[in-house]
């Protein structure tokens, strides 16, 4: 019997999928726990509909990163901060510095666990950084910070 998993399920098939499994496994367990429904053409309609949906979904995320990108790219963040001599700061700039003031400056709320910083910033002036808008986009920021 033909069955469109509805739900993950352990050695059988992923959520989505069409495959031909036993007749009494499909009637006594698949379709009683609503883990599957039976594959005839309306069910495969609605289920090529929704993978549809979720590819047109999909392109336009990918589309909204790569707009998000440009426009990242093309902008500059200033962080204040207290520094002594030589341009040392008195701490150091985290990511979060970064996102709260690329908000206020820019308007554009970004995550702070998707900014690519792999120690925090501890000196004056310009630093480039890589943000992953998408897990095919990633944007390079340009941050400067200066004295307070």
């Amino acid at each position: 019997m033909k069955v469109i998993f509805l739900t993950d399920v352990k050695n059988k098939g992923k959520k989505g999928e069409v495959k031909d499994v036993a007749t009494g496994y499909a009637q006594n367990y698949l379709l009683k726990k609503g883990l599957a429904e039976e594959a005839n053409e309306a069910n495969l309609q609605k289920l090529k509909e929704q993978q549809d949906a979720a590819a047109e979904e999909a392109r336009k995320e990918l589309e909204d990163a790569k707009a998000l990108k440009a426009e990242l790219e093309e902008k500059e963040v200033e962080v204040k901060t207290k520094a002594g001599e030589e341009g040392k700061l008195f701490g150091s700039v985290s990511s979060k510095q970064v996102v709260d003031s690329y908000e206020k400056q820019h308007g554009i709320k970004l995550d702070k666990r998707k900014l690519d910083m792999s120690q925090p910033l501890k000196s004056l002036g310009y630093h480039k950084m890589s943000i992953k808008l998408h897990k095919e986009v990633s944007a390079a920021l340009r941050v400067h910070v200066v004295e307070q």
